[in-house]
């Protein structure tokens, strides 16, 4: 497994969470999406045999929020 971090500017409501949340979470090879409400910072863990980082970021970025950076990562799991 592998972890992205996606730096995005900073989120300002709620139902932007679940937006992000609920999109990553339907793809397929996406294990976790978890946004960092406070850091602006959007984490998913996923099977890198199945989906790729870029593949996350352009769909983040399709539902309107721009991302600043990417951070990759093994993941513990």
């Amino acid at each position: 497994m592998k972890q992205v971090v996606l730096q995005m500017e900073a989120l300002t409501c709620p139902s932007c969470i679940k937006k992000i949340e609920g999109a990553l979470g339907k793809m397929d090879g996406v294990e976790q999406a978890k946004v960092l409400f406070n850091s602006g910072k959007v984490k998913a863990r996923f099977d890198e045999r199945k989906i790729n980082a870029e593949e996350i970021e352009r769909t983040v970025t399709k539902l309107g929020y721009p991302v600043l950076s990417k951070k990759m990562s093994q993941s513990a799991h």
